[in-house]
């Protein structure tokens, strides 16, 4: 959150399985969709916070297995721990707040006592949560202060824990440091984000495929608080609708952008040019863009003539030859499973009318995920001819280095074009 030195102007507050996750879209374009939208329009000026049930553990196989971008903040284990940005570098004060009515011997202890529980996977047992498997009918004889994920699951936390108060922590945090959001946008779909849609001034989506047991709960204490909706999308679609919906900034994705030709967007930015680029590069591979030499013409004139791409295995050539190179694989793709998404795009003006972007640039073929860290440096230049025409205004490619990711290196670098 260090980045940001002023108020975010958006903080959303997103619960993942069935919220910003679609585990029913085996494509997940609806998560695709959220992802262009935050990089393109709010990473450099918002905050991105994930509040799930899920440990540590179940939290970075999930990273694994579908293109979640990285957040600012993750909020774990029903609550009970808050971690901040890549290094997910944990919040002592939550810590401590935590500790202060919790003893985890007498948890054990007493929960001991129940033949009904059986504990769940050790990966499952944290600091400040002690997880079983339960008949949900007894659940309550055995622990007071709970917090269910539904199902047969059991969650004991301590008294004062739960998304609902994480979050709350979250934003005392926030205003203590004068940083407090402009807004803030919880979203849900299960009884335990009920608590995110609680907390005042917070705004509320509960997406199309919320649970009954949510829908309950708004219906009895939500009903008539125009701030907690019931989008009509599923997932991150409902996100994006809800921020429509509530006026809280842009709700377009690039990704619902059909021809970039006739793209034109006010207060462009090189961020922005990067998630166009890299969208564009996946249309092309996968057939979905014609090939056409209006659009090879338009991707040479956005780069500078004497332009250099650094591959991530160190070899250098011309952005003019990688244009070609790109040409030759028009296509290849095509009916496969292959999707490009960028992660923490963010672009700093290092002199005037000069940029450097800094972003990770993911491709999934298949099975397999490669991902490299990518620096571009833009400048800008009078005239038209860029992919992305701005009345008469653009940006130039003149470098553009890769390297791979600590988890990404292909055996065949060729297979890598940009």
């Amino acid at each position: 959150m260090e980045r940001l030195t002023s108020p975010a102007r958006l903080m959303i507050v997103s619960d993942l399985d069935h919220t910003m996750v679609d585990h029913h879209d085996p494509e997940n374009l609806s998560l695709l969709r959220f992802n262009s939208l935050w990089e393109h329009a709010y990473r450099h000026d918002s905050l991105l916070v994930f509040s799930t049930g899920r440990s540590p553990t179940l939290y970075k196989e999930l990273r694994k297995e579908k293109p979640l971008l990285t957040p600012d903040v993750t909020i774990m284990s029903v609550g009970t721990e808050i971690t901040y940005g890549n290094s997910m570098a944990p919040d002592h004060g939550w810590v401590d707040a935590l500790n202060h009515k919790w003893d985890l011997g007498v948890v054990k202890e007493e929960t001991g006592k129940f033949s009904e529980l059986t504990l769940q996977a050790e990966t499952e047992q944290r600091p400040h949560k002690v997880s079983f498997y339960v008949d949900k009918s007894k659940a309550q004889e055995v622990a007071k202060e709970l917090s269910q994920r539904g199902g047969m699951d059991l969650d004991i936390l301590p008294q004062g824990a739960g998304k609902g108060q994480a979050l709350a922590y979250l934003l005392k945090k926030l205003k203590s440091e004068g940083k407090l959001p402009v807004n803030t946008l919880a979203c849900g779909d299960s009884g335990n984000d009920a608590e995110l849609f609680s907390i005042p001034d917070v705004y509320g989506i509960m997406v199309s495929n919320a649970q009954e047991e949510l829908l309950k709960w708004h219906a009895e204490n939500a009903k008539n608080n125009p701030k907690v909706i019931h989008a009509k999308e599923r997932c991150a679609g409902g996100i994006i609708q809800a921020i429509g919906e509530f006026k809280l900034g842009p709700n377009l994705s690039p990704r619902d952008v059909s021809d970039f030709l006739e793209c034109k967007v006010e207060n462009a930015n090189p961020g922005h040019e990067v998630v166009k680029f890299f969208l564009f590069y996946e249309r092309w591979r996968r057939g979905e863009v014609e090939n056409s030499e209006a659009y090879a013409a338009s991707l040479k004139a956005s780069c500078q003539p004497g332009g250099v791409f650094v591959h991530p295995s160190g070899a250098e050539k011309s952005l003019v030859d990688t244009i070609d190179e790109l040409r030759k694989h028009h296509g290849d793709k095509q009916g496969k499973k292959f999707r490009v998404w960028v992660d923490q795009v963010l672009a700093t003006e290092t002199a005037p009318g000069t940029w450097m972007v800094k972003l990770d640039k993911w491709e999934q073929s298949g099975d397999e995920r490669i991902g490299c860290t990518t620096t571009v440096k833009f400048t800008a230049k009078e005239g038209e001819g860029l992919v992305w025409e701005h009345e008469g205004e653009g940006l130039v490619w003149e470098h553009v280095e890769q390297t791979w990711s600590e988890e990404s290196k292909l055996k065949d670098d060729s297979s890598w074009i940009i």
